[in-house]
């Protein structure tokens, strides 16, 4: 039985990494490609800052191929959305018929993909959806994901976070109120090794780097 063609909803972080691993173990769906939006003023990861050089870097050791989408800086929303409607025509003529997002319980967000995604005639796919996320952060762990955080929320967190590793002495270390798998936009992560990947990532970590209320720690491959 021919299964149906997924794209995976790519952020280079844990969240996605976490989703392509569960949806891989339950076989439903063949994942041929990762959708990323990357600022093409910058050649980084939107909202995540990552370097497309680590990105390519990811979806190799993935085996995933590549579907980006580049976006102003700034983006307005209208921009955004027309972008995304030609990069869903598209991956629709090319059978796609799923696109799966790493998305945990934010109600709003759920809500816009489905609206949006509703008249492109593909559907949406939440693997983590309503984990309790203390729980589902350390069962990210114990699977041998390994991530860094690459921007923390300034208005949240200490700049001193940034670059750290995101393993169970960080989760100890969060300030209450913060969510564990930072689903509030506390902080976003680079995953350098996964259960679906081919082999780990070596990264250094750059310098730190304040904009828009963000702290970015750089990195570069090692």
């Amino acid at each position: 039985m021919t299964r149906p063609k997924a794209l995976i909803s790519w952020s280079s972080g844990k969240d996605s990494a976490f989703a392509l691993h569960e949806i891989r173990r339950e076989g439903a769906f063949d994942v041929v490609g990762a959708l990323t939006t990357v600022n093409e003023r910058f050649g980084r990861v939107s909202i995540h800052g990552v370097r497309q050089e680590l990105l390519d870097a990811q979806l190799t050791a993935a085996g995933l191929s590549p579907r980006v989408v580049p976006i102003p800086d700034p983006c307005p929303n209208d921009a955004y959305e027309a972008r995304m409607t030609r990069t869903m025509a598209d991956a629709k003529r090319s059978g796609i018929t799923h696109i799966i997002f790493g998305d945990l319980f934010l109600a709003d967000i759920r809500a816009y993909r489905e609206q949006k995604l509703a008249g492109a005639g593909i559907t949406p796919v939440f693997p983590l959806w309503g984990r309790p996320t203390s729980t589902l952060a350390r069962e990210m762990i114990a699977s041998g994901l390994e991530a860094r955080l690459v921007s923390v929320d300034l208005a949240k967190l200490d700049r001193s976070l940034a670059g750290r590793d995101f393993d169970e002495r960080l989760l100890e270390d969060l300030p209450a109120g913060i969510d564990p798998c930072g689903e509030n936009g506390e902080f976003h992560t680079f995953v350098s090794a996964a259960p679906v990947f081919s082999q780990r990532l070596e990264v250094l970590c750059g310098d730190v780097v304040e904009r828009g209320g963000f702290a970015y720690r750089d990195l570069v491959p090692a």
